[in-house]
């Protein structure tokens, strides 16, 4: 059950981009995130949603890659921690 737990942790840590948010480093996950200009109102793949709302269509693919990336971490730790709990079976 421990190595399950350190995968649910991880898995935390792989929504998040080490670089954090563009214009706000100190905002580093990936699928939510206060609105640059809305205060508190979250705003879902902030680093896509914001690049098109602000018309910064050049950082949309980097946005999308960014996500994609972490997504792909997280898919990679739901199938470890899978595995790990149908072995314990």
């Amino acid at each position: 059950m421990m190595r399950v737990n350190d995968v649910l942790l991880r898995s935390e840590r792989a929504l998040t981009e080490p670089k954090g948010l563009p214009g706000r480093p100190w905002f580093v996950h990936a699928l939510y995130a206060p609105g640059f200009y809305t205060g508190y109102g979250v705003k879902t793949m902030p680093a896509i949603r914001e690049a098109i709302e602000q018309r910064k269509y050049g950082d949309v693919d980097a946005g999308i890659a960014s996500v994609a990336a972490a997504l792909r971490a997280e898919a990679t730790l739901v199938d470890q921690a899978t595995t790990t709990l149908e072995g314990a079976h």
